[in-house]
């Protein structure tokens, strides 16, 4: 008989699970409570205008392209990738940014015109950490992390005593710089995996190789291309989608997961994937007796970011900004602290802006452009259309003294984005974006784990779970879980 699965979410994580279990024999039914697949990754259009709803940076290639070759596909098939050329500005002040070009040669050069040895600096930093890319993404990422015996090999102990890990990965990057705007590009990376460069483990300098050494890329059409890509492979794989389908509760039946109740009625399986929001999925889905973690757990959690977001169609050109702008022309510690250590709305907060405009035609109208501005901000805030407006209006001042030119007159197409919204299309724990941070103490077997400790054949993929938040490590996470299943349930003769 052949074995069936449920996934819950069709995301980066659910739909690699999905896809995953389908090519190794599984009958597999995707639900999606939104109208359309890809999570975090949908896109948004109006008036000729197209935006990425979430994620918009496309690093380490080579996940993706693992990924699509292991059901047959080639990315170049799917999709066309652009290496970006400048990889991203960062603004330090008003009308002071540096571009940043691609290749790590390219980088050592700019290093070096900035601070005499920097050149040879950044390459020492970076060959220690190739190192830990490497056994990253090779020895750890790819395991379910549900004992810290899965790491227990000599390979990987004598590599990772080849490298610092466990300093912060602020303390790591001032060893090796003493100029403050390189520092700041050096810790800039880690910002991606929700947590401030202080309390981050050194070991994520491998955040800087796939910066650096592999670049930033751009799939034309957005980060949409790629979530159509894989549904599209999920649908060979024989994936069954359902949108529109709202899971209300996980049927538990003597200690197993046996189904989920929807608003269409219920559904059974062998086995449950949950990619969904997992304290959600916990706290929503299951009775207490069945749920892994506390609410008191869930509350001495460090959360990555949630964010505040536009989408705006720009009727002219916008000058001085690159595809990637991260406006760094406020205080970095202060940000981070509003966000992490006093939890509160910015009084003068970084910001990021993707124009995929500057680089895609087809996402824009003819000398238009597409911007997206994202405020990084804590979890849990009250969220109110006021409070939106007001941080609007300071961006986009913010702009203006960068371009020169006020864009707000030449915004004809607008909307924004922040915690409730999070809340109602996801339902995100306290509204975050990103998920659980990868700080020390939530790395591996410290974070929630990808299978139930109480209900038998429930399993959990995300960015709540192993190995973090991030596009890649998403994607990972649901092949991980279903090698996982795959290997507990055996297929029946």
């Amino acid at each position: 008989m052949k074995r069936s699965a449920i996934v819950i979410g069709s995301g980066f994580a659910g739909t690699a699970a999905a896809t995953s279990l389908a090519s190794k024999g599984f009958a597999v039914t995707m639900l999606e409570k939104n109208a359309e697949p890809g999570g975090r990754a949908r896109v948004w259009r109006k008036d000729g205008f197209t935006f990425d709803m979430g994620p918009s940076f496309y690093w380490m290639p080579e996940v993706f392209s693992q990924y699509f070759e292991k059901f047959g596909a080639q990315v170049q098939d799917l999709y066309k990738l652009v290496r970006l050329d400048p990889s991203y500005q960062v603004v330090f002040a008003a009308g002071d940014g540096w571009q940043l070009p691609a290749g790590l040669d390219a980088m050592k050069r700019f290093f070096e015109g900035h601070e005499p040895g920097a050149g040879e600096a950044l390459q020492r930093f970076m060959d220690e950490a190739r190192i830990k890319y490497e056994l990253g993404m090779n020895e750890l990422v790819y395991r379910p992390s549900l004992s810290w015996m899965e790491y227990a090999h000599p390979g990987l102990i004598a590599g990772l005593l080849r490298t610092r890990v466990f300093s912060s990965l602020r303390t790591h990057v001032r060893k090796y710089f003493k100029h403050e705007r390189i520092r700041q590009v050096m810790e800039f990376p880690v910002l991606f995996l929700g947590a401030a460069p202080q309390n981050t483990p050194a070991l994520y300098s491998l955040m800087n190789y796939a910066d650096m050494a592999l670049g930033t890329w751009y799939p034309m059409g957005g980060m949409g291309s790629v979530v159509e890509a894989m549904q599209h492979v999920a649908k060979q794989k024989g994936v069954e989608l359902r949108t529109g389908v709202t899971v209300e509760r996980i049927i538990v039946t003597n200690g197993r997961a046996t189904g989920v109740q929807t608003d269409h009625g219920p559904l059974s399986a062998d086995v449950i994937v949950a990619a969904a929001d997992y304290n959600h999925v916990e706290e929503q889905l299951l009775e207490p007796g069945h749920r892994s973690y506390s609410a008191a757990y869930w509350k001495g959690r460090t959360m990555a970011p949630s964010a505040l977001m536009f989408y705006l169609g720009v009727d002219r050109r916008i000058p001085n900004v690159d595809h990637h702008t991260l406006f760094f022309d406020e205080p970095l510690d202060q940000h981070s602290a509003d966000i992490y250590d006093d939890p509160r709305w910015p009084e003068r907060p970084l910001f990021y802006t993707s124009c995929a405009s500057k680089t895609d035609p087809t996402v824009a109208p003819a000398g238009m452009e597409n911007l997206v501005i994202l405020i990084p901000i804590a979890t849990g805030l009250e969220d109110s259309e006021a409070m939106r407006e007001h941080y609007y209006h300071v961006v986009m001042e913010r702009m203006q003294r960068h371009t020169g030119v006020d864009l707000r007159p030449h915004v004809i197409v607008k909307r924004s984005y922040c915690i409730n919204d999070l809340k109602d299309d996801y339902n995100s724990f306290r509204g975050n974006a990103y998920g659980l941070a990868n700080t020390l103490r939530q790395t591996g077997p410290w974070r929630p784990q990808m299978k139930s400790r109480k209900v038998k054949d429930l399993y959990f993929a995300g960015q709540l779970t192993v190995p973090g938040p991030g596009v890649p490590p998403a994607l990972i996470s649901g092949q991980v879980v279903a090698d996982l299943i795959d290997k507990e349930h055996p297929q029946r003769p």
